[in-house]
């Protein structure tokens, strides 16, 4: 059984609650479980995204709520609120865990 991460005990508390070691993408919102792919690869097929990422975001009602971050393909003009840049891992995975904390606030 895992007991925690070796000499590092923050990622630790941030993992475990209530008793149950939680790290997975999967958001509950209004007791639905919904996994980010399957949100990600519905958006990815509009011709004008060429890069998405899904995360939840704590909400109050909800307990979390959908979050798409979207890079649009080139030669579509994004508006004010959609110009961004995924964050991710040097070897190019996307962060959903930053999505998230950015959407918290």
């Amino acid at each position: 059984m895992f007991h925690g991460c070796y000499r590092d005990p923050e990622p630790t508390a941030g993992a475990w609650h209530d008793g149950i070691h939680r790290t997975d993408d999967v958001i509950k919102s209004s007791d639905y479980r919904i996994g980010p792919f399957e949100v990600e690869s519905a958006l990815i097929e509009h011709p004008a995204v060429l890069e998405c990422a899904v995360a939840g975001v704590p909400d109050p009602d909800r307990g979390a709520v959908v979050k798409a971050t979207v890079v649009l393909a080139k030669g579509d003009a994004p508006g004010p609120d959609l110009a961004t840049e995924l964050p991710k891992t040097i070897s190019g995975k996307i962060r959903r865990v930053e999505i998230r904390e950015k959407g918290a606030e």
